[in-house]
């Protein structure tokens, strides 16, 4: 049976919308906080030669460029001051993440609630900064050593860059906190949920102007949009599913009152890894055929010729490896973000214990169990999801690459998220309209 809260949600009315100004005034601060990002990715990084950077990017957006352009909204492909986007926060977040699984002092401050929260998003935008500062710089380098994209090499232009660089990291960084606290949404997902959405359009047109062409048949195009609504309906259902493990409470007294036993349930999401596995597959396997890429266009051959040709998206060996590393870190991370050992300790310490299992050793052995099972369909549901765009491209010559993969996932995992706060919202005013009406009532009485 759903609970109040559930049912409310199910005939939720969506005409206290118009009532609830709070909502309004986070999502219209949403709305302005993302136009700011995405002008920034148009305002380029000083001593750059934009038709030189263009031409570049054409001969190599196959690899990790093309990955790090989606996230940053086109910003890559036009060396603007948000190239870097929050990248660099991302890969220190998970960095620290794993830190907290794996050092002592670090998992203490994760135990701690809410301060030590503070003091590991601290540590994490420290080491945003000093990645970003890596990272900057080495695409300074790399910009001064391929060929005329800069006007005027040197010293200079390698600090400007780097400043600008890490200056709009830092930026995205504060600006993603304050979509978090006082817009709607996560404020990271949404800055790379709205580079995703905006390179939307631009592949679209693409892909219309291929069938105008008559380069893809009508029918093809149908099936592919067709097929693009059956897999965001996929991924919804996928990222919703859960397997709930029945979690009793006995009989308890707590001074003179006696408290009846209690049923609860501890959800496992079939997807508990979410969107990292094919964000780390990608940057893996892509970096190679980006290294190959700049050689090739440098002149360089050999080795990396090869790389580039046996790697290249939709070849049998890309597929196959992209797969395998799928699978790989869907394990790995879920057996780093989900400790079975200290979700049974804790149920012991509140007296909760699953029917027909003894608490401690045996719960955390059959939480694991069950736990391993539910990984293999979620690996299996993001290896689907990231290999249809792959055919897609190699056999249907369907340049879209937003119907399936990362992107795909990304945007559907933050609509959900932002859909799910404004349903919070407007349950929240609703709840406080009968509070006030409930008071008026009584004062009147």
């Amino acid at each position: 049976m759903a609970s109040a809260a559930e049912q409310l949600a199910a005939n939720l009315n969506f005409g206290a919308f118009a009532k609830a100004d709070e909502l309004k005034k986070r999502i219209w601060f949403t709305l302005g906080a993302l136009v700011v990002f995405r002008l920034g990715t148009y305002i380029p990084l000083p001593g750059m030669n934009p038709d030189a950077v263009a031409d570049l990017f054409r001969q190599t957006q196959s690899g990790v460029l093309g990955l790090f352009n989606m996230f940053s909204g086109g910003a890559v492909g036009r060396m603007a001051i948000f190239a870097l986007a929050i990248m660099p926060y991302i890969s220190a977040s998970i960095i620290v993440q794993l830190l907290s699984s794996v050092v002592p002092s670090f998992e203490t401050l994760k135990k701690e609630g809410e301060q030590g929260r503070k003091i590991l998003n601290q540590y994490t935008r420290y080491l945003t900064l000093v990645l970003a500062v890596f990272q900057a710089y080495a695409i300074g380098v790399g910009l001064q050593g391929s060929g005329n994209l800069v006007l005027e090499p040197g010293p200079f232009f390698l600090l400007s860059t780097t400043l600008t660089l890490v200056g709009g990291t830092m930026f995205l960084l504060w600006l993603g906190e304050q979509i978090t606290s006082r817009g709607i949404g996560n404020g990271t997902s949404m800055i790379i949920f709205s580079g995703i959405i905006a390179e939307f359009p631009s592949q679209l047109a693409q892909t219309l102007e291929l069938g105008r062409q008559g380069a893809i048949s009508t029918g093809l195009l149908l099936g592919v949009m067709v097929m693009a609504v059956c897999v965001i309906a996929f991924c919804v259902f996928m990222e919703r599913a859960q397997r709930r493990l029945l979690i009793n409470y006995p009989k308890r007294q707590v001074g003179n009152r006696m408290y009846e036993g209690q049923t609860s349930f501890l959800p496992l999401k079939l997807n508990t890894s979410g969107v990292i596995p094919p964000i780390f597959a990608s940057s893996l396997l892509l970096l190679p055929t980006t290294v190959a890429s700049f050689s090739q266009a440098s002149g360089g051959t050999g080795f990396l010729s090869i790389i580039s040709t046996y790697l290249a998206h939709g070849r049998p060996l890309f597929m196959v490896l992209y797969a395998a590393l799928i699978i790989f870190f869907c394990f790995f991370y879920t057996a780093i973000v989900f400790n079975p050992v200290e979700t049974a300790d804790n149920l012991k310490k509140h007296g909760g214990f699953m029917p027909g299992i003894r608490p401690g050793e045996r719960t955390a052995e059959h939480i694991d169990r069950i736990l391993t099972r539910i990984t293999v369909l979620g690996a299996g549901y993001l290896t689907i999801v990231c290999l249809i765009p792959e055919f897609m491209i190699t056999y249907a010559q369907i340049p879209i690459i937003l119907l399936g993969g990362t992107s795909l996932l990304i945007v559907v995992t933050t609509t959900m998220d932002t859909v799910a706060q404004i349903h919070g919202h407007l349950l929240a005013h609703q709840y406080e309209g009968l509070v006030k009406k409930a008071k008026l009532r009584g004062a009147r009485r």
